[in-house]
Parts: structure tokens; C-alpha cells; sequence
């Protein structure tokens, strides 16, 4: 592997984990308002929505990140050379299936932020109101409930891999119970975050 190579990946396994990673928690912990109610929600979505330089923080803590780990992981997607009708193993079914969420999330996150991101710069309002009327469609329910389990995944198994890419748990021990604790973690951000979609419905 060339270093060049070796430092993309490196680069492309922490930015899975910082921002991206905590940007997703923080989402799906605002987006669980909604079942508290319409004005919880709100409120919430609109203290995100008036940071101060919400525009500069989306582009650099959001956007341009998320760019380079969906391009490059797409990149690694198609090119790595998974081995699990050989190797049956667990690690080995992990792999193919952070690349095939990883595939998947490309779709759902540029449709999401086409339903949003996009909408409100055109003029609507991310609001309640409008998660609720993309969500009265039994398709859109199915596909926000793929899309949310893909992320959650995606980042719990991916930060299983970057603890062993950056040399932080390095025997099988310590493999074995980051193994439990993401699988903690996927579980406990699934919860979050479809609870939060069919308090929409």
C-alpha cells in the first residue's frame, strides 16, 4: 500500500468518527424531540438552525468532511476484495456490510439533504411539519428506517475499525469487548433514532 494511499485511509477512518460520527449522534438526539412534540422539536431544530455561522459550520464540520468519506468510501467499497464465501467469518461479514451500508448511505444522505437541506434553501421551513409530511408515505417510513439502521451501522462498526486502525485496541481482548460496546452503541442509536421517525407519523 502506498503511504500516500495509507494516509487517505487513515484520514477517511477518522473523519468516519470526527466529525461525522458525532455529527450523526447529535442529529438523531435532536431529531428524538419529536417525541416530546411538536414544539420540542422545533425548538430544538431551531436553536441547530441559528448558530452563529450555521452556513461556515455546515460547509467544514459537515459537507466538505462527509464529501471526502462517501467519495473515498466508495472508492474502498468498490475496489476492497471481501472474502466471506471463503472466510465466513464475523469480522468478515462486518466488512461487507460496512461497504454495503457505506453504498447505501451515499443514496439516502444526498436524498435526505435533498428533502432538507435543500428545501429550506429554496424557502421552506425544516421544520415538524414538514419531517411529518415526508414520513406520510409508508415508502419514505421504510426508507428512513433502512437509512437510520445503515448509519447507525455504519458508524458503530466503522468505530470499531478505527480503534484497530489507530492502534487503540490492539489484542483480541480488547477487540472482543469493543466488539460489545459499539454493538451497545449501534443498538442504543437505532432506538433513537426510529423512535424519532415514527413520532413523525
Amino acid at each position: 500500500m502506498r503511504d500516500s494511499d495509507f494516509a487517505l485511509r487513515r484520514l477517511h477512518s477518522l473523519l468516519g468518527i470526527i466529525p461525522i460520527g458525532l455529527f450523526l449522534t447529535q442529529h438523531l438526539i435532536i431529531n428524538h424531540f419529536a417525541t416530546q412534540g411538536v414544539e420540542a422539536f422545533n425548538t430544538a431544530s431551531d436553536f441547530m438552525g441559528n448558530l452563529p455561522f450555521v452556513l461556515w459550520l455546515e460547509w467544514i464540520v459537515i459537507y466538505i468532511p462527509l464529501m471526502f468519506h462517501a467519495f473515498f468510501g466508495l472508492y474502498i467499497a468498490f475496489t476492497a476484495k471481501p472474502n466471506t464465501n471463503r472466510y465466513g467469518t464475523y469480522r468478515n461479514w462486518m466488512f461487507s456490510l460496512q461497504r454495503i451500508t457505506g453504498v447505501f448511505l451515499v443514496i439516502f444522505i444526498a436524498w435526505h439533504i435533498w428533502q432538507t437541506r435543500i428545501q429550506k434553501a429554496l424557502g421552506a421551513d425544516v421544520d415538524f411539519d414538514m419531517m411529518a409530511d415526508i414520513l406520510a408515505n409508508p415508502f419514505m417510513i421504510a426508507f428512513y428506517v433502512v437509512g437510520v439502521i445503515s448509519a447507525t451501522f455504519h458508524f458503530a462498526n466503522g468505530f470499531w475499525s478505527f480503534l484497530v486502525t489507530w492502534g487503540i485496541t490492539q489484542s483480541p481482548r480488547s477487540q472482543r469487548i469493543s466488539t460489545y460496546v459499539m454493538m451497545g452503541l449501534f443498538l442504543a442509536l437505532s432506538v433513537i433514532g426510529i423512535r424519532a421517525i415514527f413520532a413523525f407519523v
